[in-house]
């Protein structure tokens, strides 16, 4: 059995339940700071859902986040909320759909594709600048900094880059990162122009450092100056995105030092160097995953540390999706299918594999029942507490999870799964065929008429939704 720590006695656990936890944090807050579990949310951003060794890659080395999976759970059926970087992390951090919180495409600008450097004038007044997460939404962050936790996020943003949408309006006490959706790893610039900030002041200090390391290297001194209080870190890398630079030569390929690149071969096509740079991309960041994890030991926190690890969509250029159908934006499952790693030491049995359909959207209530937060008043989640799933006393309570972008969409309704869109689709049992090759349409169409509705019964739940900017027309 596992041993059930003192913060999860009975009569605790019943008011960690209800999440309405005011009256108590005003009465005893002490004592209940000292049953709070640290915890470690990290993103790695593109990293398809065989691209860790514990996920059965044969050529990527991943050895710290593979004992990370040894020593907590492996899902085998997680699910991003979307197939794109920045509706993914609005809906991780909201525990809502992307077409309930008003982010549901990617705050980006077009004409970088045509190699346009904007000036400074101009691109202040692009969407990539002016777009941001609405305002009124309540983030993960602010929850766990109401219930007393100290707040921190490196790495990438995306959720806006008006001062206005940055981390430290929402809920966050320290932020260090790039405010957009990609940028190149050693001048941080997206597309020729500047994207670091500290807090909410924009920063070059450390342009030709690569950032995987400026990330661990906040990440580690955010631990050292809160560990004596329960902290809240969100470690958004951007790892391993390809780069977001106009040169041709750079622009799409991930990147990583020597170090990392050297212990991989050289290969002969060019389709082999961008696996290699994607390869050596998250190599270096399972490095520096490693060297926070260990800060954590050295502190005497890892008893006492909730850490996830998980991909924010499917793979990208040099990701590898295994055996599931498709990418990054895409609507079948190597686009929306990912990593999903949790390590609670007390509460989740090592070596544990389960394959629950279960989501992004149960991350927001599952930290918040484990920091005893009290849950935002009037805000509708999509999403559950996941423990009792993660720990094998339960079966997943998720029947169905939607998922549309420009005219496309995927609806997962218990096994069946339904795709439309512009690079195929039709109707599959992901039972017994995950790869999604086999299109049953025609076969079962009452099969398809019934998952079809499902889907049409969500797109008017999600319209009949308090509407919420950027998108939604109010």
């Amino acid at each position: 059995m596992i041993p059930v720590p003192l913060r999860h006695h009975p009569v605790i656990a019943m008011q960690a339940t209800t999440c309405r936890l005011a009256i108590l944090l005003s009465l005893a807050y002490a004592p209940l700071l000292a049953w709070q579990s640290n915890i470690l949310l990290i993103v790695s951003d593109d990293q398809g859902y065989m691209d860790l060794g514990s996920m059965g890659s044969p050529d990527i080395r991943t050895p710290r986040l593979d004992q990370l999976a040894s020593e907590g759970v492996r899902l085998t059926s997680y699910y991003a909320a979307f197939p794109v970087c920045t509706p993914s992390r609005g809906a991780l951090l909201t525990g809502r759909y992307p077409q309930r919180n008003g982010t549901y495409d990617n705050f980006r600008n077009d004409r970088v594709n045509d190699n346009y450097l904007y000036p400074q004038h101009e691109y202040q007044l692009s969407p990539e600048r002016i777009l941001g997460m609405d305002t009124r939404e309540v983030l993960l962050s602010n929850i766990l900094s109401e219930a007393g936790y100290a707040t921190g996020v490196f790495g990438k943003w995306d959720l806006g880059s008006l001062r206005r949408f940055l981390p430290m309006q929402r809920g966050f006490d320290d932020f260090y990162g790039f405010v957009n959706t990609g940028i190149d790893y050693w001048t941080h610039e997206r597309y020729g122009i500047p994207s670091m900030y500290r807090g909410n002041v924009p920063t070059e200090e450390d342009s030709g450092t690569y950032a995987t390391y400026i990330f661990e290297r906040e990440a580690l001194r955010f631990i050292t100056n809160h560990k004596g209080q329960p902290f809240f870190i969100y470690l958004s890398y951007n790892a391993p995105h390809g780069a977001s630079n106009l040169d041709r030569n750079i622009r799409g390929f991930a990147q990583a030092p020597g170090r990392c690149l050297d212990r991989y071969p050289s290969p002969d096509r060019i389709e082999g160097e961008h696996r290699r740079k994607f390869m050596a991309a998250v190599t270096c960041m399972d490095d520096s995953i490693g060297r926070i994890l260990d800060r954590l030991d050295e502190y005497g926190l890892t008893e006492d540390t909730i850490v996830i690890f998980v991909s924010d969509n499917g793979a990208g250029s040099g990701g590898d999706s295994g055996p599931l159908r498709g990418r990054k934006g895409r609507m079948f499952e190597g686009g929306v299918r990912v990593p999903f790693l949790m390590r609670w030491p007390g509460q989740i049995a090592p070596g544990t594999v389960s394959n629950e359909f279960v989501t992004a959207l149960e991350v927001f209530p599952t930290l918040a029942a484990a920091a005893g937060a009290e849950l935002p008043q009037d805000v509708v989640l999509d999403g559950f507490d996941m423990l009792p799933v993660l720990q094998g006393r339960a079966k997943s309570p998720r029947e169905v999870m939607f998922w549309e972008r420009q005219g496309e969409y995927g609806a997962r309704v218990g096994k069946w799964k339904l795709v439309d869109s512009r690079r195929g689709g039709g109707l599959f049992d992901l039972a017994e065929d995950p790869g999604e090759s086999n299109d049953l349409s025609e076969e079962l169409p009452e099969v398809r008429e019934r998952v079809e509705s499902r889907y049409l019964e969500w797109i008017r739940q999600m319209a009949d939704a308090e509407p919420r900017g950027p998108f939604r027309d109010f």
